[in-house]
């Protein structure tokens, strides 16, 4: 184990050193299972016909782009930034395709809203059945439009936690970690604004809501074994997601 870390180590200075295109490819033989790890993951909670070997494909150009921009001297391991550049590769190729429904998209708004107009009346996080009441539905209609929703929900999340970088596009918070030649001041403090509000968001959640989000994004379980841990179907892990990230977006959005 120790021998073929002193490997990559020496693979990673060589590269830096020349850029030799072979040399990035065997970084890139190496840290693969990262691409199929993560490719796993995200397509636990797809439809059927989004195929897992074209979530692979997209995630390989983000492992790509991940070693030629990687700076070993950064304090960050590479596995944590090519797990973000890699997700987010395969993120934007599924928003590319536009798979999701409109009238699935105005469904997860509509609730979106809900919730915040609740809250902001309530002074607390409303239960379903308020939810359901506020938007006319009965709890078995709600329970189905979350169901539904949980299909596009994957990269909630990660887009929560992107800001507007000065020149307009969107930067992802791992790009700006130890980076001193990263965005300007005001950026910066955008994003530990945005990471600040975040974290107040995720610690007001109902209790079953926030520990699936620990359990998912922080421990890194999939929906199964966190059925398991609650005794309850993955179905329902699924829809305690999607009301979780509609609520932490309604917070964020101020909606």
């Amino acid at each position: 184990m120790a021998e073929r870390a002193e490997d990559t180590t020496s693979l990673w200075r060589q590269y830096r050193r020349t850029k030799d295109q072979a040399v990035r490819d065997r970084l890139i033989l190496t840290y693969a299972p990262l691409v199929k790890y993560v490719a796993g993951r995200l397509g636990s909670g797809l439809p059927a016909h989004v195929d897992e070997g074209d979530l692979v494909s997209y995630g390989l150009l983000g492992l790509i782009g991940a070693i030629e921009r990687f700076d070993p001297d950064r304090d960050i391991k590479f596995e944590t930034y090519a797990i973000a550049r890699i997700k987010g590769s395969i993120i934007d190729e599924l928003r590319a395709m536009d798979w999701v429904p409109r009238s699935v998209r105005a469904r997860a708004r509509d609730i979106e809203r809900a919730i915040a107009e609740l809250e902001a009346r309530l002074g607390r996080a409303p239960n379903d059945e308020e939810i359901a009441g506020k938007l006319g539905l009965t709890q078995d209609e709600l329970d189905s439009s979350l169901t539904e929703i949980s299909r596009s929900s994957i990269a909630a999340l990660d887009e929560l936690w992107t800001v507007q970088g000065s020149s307009g596009d969107q930067v992802a918070l791992i790009d700006t970690i130890e980076d001193t030649q990263g965005p300007a001041p005001t950026t910066a403090l955008d994003q530990s604004e945005m990471k600040e509000m975040i974290a107040d968001a995720i610690s007001r959640l109902p209790e079953r809501e926030k520990l699936v989000i620990t359990l998912y994004y922080y421990e890194e379980l999939t929906l199964r074994e966190i059925g398991e841990v609650l005794g309850v179907t993955e179905s329902r892990v699924s829809q305690l997601h999607t009301k979780a990230i509609l609520r932490l977006k309604a917070r964020i959005s101020g909606r």
